[in-house]
């Protein structure tokens, strides 16, 4: 059964039902976007690093291609994850206290 709903079957008028905790092997919030964003990092420096080589002729154009589109990709997706965040910051700040 569920986490949490199996406590249900045992629910009396009058009684109350505790959130369950958190798994305590979990990532947090901090982790997860620490995370993100140093894979985005990674990928931005590989894309750089290809676009180099192939400048200097090292790297197969198609392979260039396809670490800058990555690294667009990844550029991309960092933004919008800021965008996000700077959203909720201005509706937290708008809220009345």
């Amino acid at each position: 059964m569920i986490e949490g709903l199996s406590a249900l079957g045992t629910l009396r008028p009058g009684s109350s039902v505790t959130a369950p905790a958190a798994p305590a092997d979990g990532v947090s919030f901090e982790e997860a976007l620490g995370q993100a964003i140093g894979s985005a990092v990674d990928t931005l420096k590989t894309g750089e690093a290809f676009a180099i080589q192939g400048v200097q002729g090292a790297a197969t154009p198609m392979k260039v291609v396809e670490s800058v589109m990555d690294a667009q990709r990844s550029l991309q997706s960092v933004l919008a994850i800021r965008d996000k965040i700077v959203s909720a910051y201005q509706e937290i700040a708008r809220m009345a206290i």
